[in-house]
């Protein structure tokens, strides 16, 4: 019998901007997964936040994709938007780009990260959550974790990783995807990666048996609805120990805090910042991007858990340095690297400030 994991996200509505998730969200939609427990749809359940955005963690034996998990997933942002707009919250239903649900919640807004496997006699499992970033944030990171020795010592010292891992990637403007190995395809690979904006891993294999090691959520919000509504602000969920990379060195990439796009209106460069829990509330202009890292043991389905990884001690000079950067970046103001480049900038508000000066333009003679 196999297991799944679900992690469903959206924005439904925050606290003085785009900061922090209301509690009563956050309590509406565990009444909803609760009573979904309670009839047997889910095995377990876990709400919680990273920043202004609502994360739905479940387990249950339906399988990827599933019609009625997506459906509860919905309906619980549904019911969570009323209540935002009861308490007049900010963005109050954001993410969610239909007014009905159409049998799969992706291409409807909300971000999706999902993983159907056999559980092993210990099954850890690394839930990531971000805010104020895009799914390309992740880049680095898992192939650190699944693809670079000086990161990850199990690829040189362990047999069962020895053999590496095959990387899905998702071309997100031409909506193609591509399956490249390592570390024999390391070099291509990279071209790929490094353009974080475009091409996003979804998926990571272990090559020995196709075993499945991560899922991560790639949702692009601005291409779905045309125009900017609020960062992606991805989920991932990775697995560790045991034929995976361990625990520590699955949260170890994130010691360096790279520099992602997102951060105030979506339309900044920044350091990704590596905190617990109780500091996944971004502030300073809207930031620096934060992510979180929530350790759970599966279970028989069961999530025993969390262990709040990087509400540790060992991160203080990883946030130190990230606030640093942060102050490097704000000195830049308008310009770019700061500013993300134009390409990018189609996709925020900047478009219609463009266009406001397109008839003041002049052909140079």
């Amino acid at each position: 019998m196999k297991t799944t994991i679900s992690v469903i996200k959206a924005d439904v509505g925050s606290i003085a901007g785009h900061g922090l998730a209301h509690p009563a969200l956050l309590a509406k939609c565990e009444e909803i997964l609760a009573k979904a427990k309670e009839e047997e749809l889910l095995i377990d359940y876990y709400v919680t936040n990273c920043g202004d955005d609502t994360e739905l963690i479940m387990t249950h034996r339906q399988g990827e994709e599933n019609e009625e998990v997506h459906k509860l997933a919905w309906n619980a942002f549904i019911e969570a938007t009323a209540v935002a707009k009861q308490l007049k919250l900010y963005g109050a239903g954001q993410d969610l780009l239909s007014d009905t649900f159409s049998g799969n919640i992706k291409g409807m807004g909300p971000g999706v990260a999902e993983m159907e496997f056999k559980e092993r006699p210990s099954d850890p499992v690394v839930v990531f959550c971000c805010d104020k970033t895009e799914p390309g944030a992740f880049n680095m990171p898992l192939f650190k974790m699944f693809a670079d020795p000086f990161t990850t010592a199990g690829l040189v010292i362990d047999p069962s990783l020895h053999g590496g891992f095959e990387f899905e990637i998702f071309d997100v403007m031409e909506h193609k995807k591509v399956t490249m190995t390592c570390p024999d395809e390391m070099y291509d690979l990279l071209a790929l990666l490094g353009t974080i904006s475009r091409y996003v891993i979804k998926r990571i294999r272990r090559r020995s048996d196709n075993e499945i090691a991560a899922s991560i959520s790639t949702e692009r919000l601005n291409l779905l609805a045309g125009k900017y509504v609020g960062k992606d602000d991805p989920v991932a969920i990775v697995r560790s120990q045991s034929g995976f990379p361990a625990a520590g060195e699955v949260v170890e990439p994130f010691a360096f805090p790279h520099l992602v796009g997102g951060w105030m209106r979506g339309s900044h460069n920044g350091p990704l910042m590596p905190v617990g829990q109780k500091n996944a509330y971004p502030v300073r202009f809207d930031g620096p991007p934060r992510v979180i890292a929530l350790g759970f043991q599966i279970a028989d389905g069961e999530l025993v858990g969390p262990a709040d990884m990087f509400d540790d001690p060992s991160y203080d000079r990883s946030r130190a340095l990230a606030s640093d950067i942060a102050e490097y970046m704000r000195r830049h103001g308008p310009f770019e690297p700061h500013r993300l480049p134009a390409d990018e900038m189609e996709y925020t508000t900047l478009p219609g400030v463009m266009e406001k000066l397109s008839e003041r333009f002049e052909d140079i003679k």
